[in-house]
């Protein structure tokens, strides 16, 4: 059973075929696979491979020709849930899901990037797997001024999806900075490497719509799993 907030199991399909055409795992013009033989690949039912077939089709990412099969339209910003994910597995693309771990309203943590105006924010703590493999914690922190509380149940499996449909909230732009750091000491026992171990970690600052600084994070990362891909267009 899917967790609460998480994204239709079609949706996650179309978002994970975005993610191997942006990672050129599926190229311009290329043929797919007969829609029965690609959702036993996928382990999924085909009423649902074709509901994702038709979200990609109607954000111009697919072209079905009746008689012939389905091709794939590569497109240079292809609209996503997960556009400012990062990450990537070793051999490219990966669906990404999120366990949240705990939500919490804190005075913030004084070794974050300056954002916001609150003096408290929203603590987010994640699990990160792409396509089934943990890959990443992240520690994300939204400013106290743009809900009083969160829940647990509130979150989908892509923050962003929920600042937008929940809080109005677009995350416009955001900058991230790649640098070293250790394992945090509440990182779960699936996250590996063990607690304390130099991994690579991401510093990113976020903008919403009106040019605020909305939230700032850290994301710890197993570069024996994953990779911080960005594509220069």
């Amino acid at each position: 059973m899917s967790q609460p907030g998480s994204l239709p199991l079609y949706q996650q399909i179309s978002e994970l075929l975005i993610r191997d055409v942006s990672a050129g795992r599926l190229i311009d013009g290329e043929k797919l696979p007969p829609e029965r033989e690609m959702a036993q690949e996928l382990g999924i039912a085909v009423g649902t491979l074709r509901a994702a077939l038709k979200e990609l089709a109607a954000r111009g990412m697919l072209v079905r020709v009746q008689g012939s099969g389905n091709y794939i339209r590569a497109k240079a910003d292809p609209e996503s849930v997960y556009a400012l994910f990062r990450l990537e597995l070793t051999t490219g693309g990966g669906l990404p899901t999120a366990k949240v771990l705990s939500v919490d309203r804190l005075p913030k943590d004084p070794a974050l990037p300056d954002f916001g105006p609150s003096a408290e924010g929203h603590r987010i703590r994640r699990l990160r797997s792409l396509s089934g493999q943990v890959a990443a914690v992240e520690e994300i922190w939204l400013d106290g001024d743009y809900v009083p509380a969160i829940a647990v149940s509130d979150l989908s499996e892509s923050l962003y999806l929920y600042y937008r449909t929940r809080l109005g909230l677009w995350i416009a732009r955001a900058e991230d900075r790649v640098s070293q750091g250790a394992v945090p000491d509440w990182a779960p026992a699936a996250f590996r490497p063990a607690v304390g171990t130099p991994v690579p970690r991401i510093t990113r600052v976020s903008w919403a719509q009106d040019g605020a600084r909305a939230e700032a994070s850290w994301t710890w990362y197993d570069p024996e799993k994953v990779h911080y891909v960005s594509r220069l267009k």
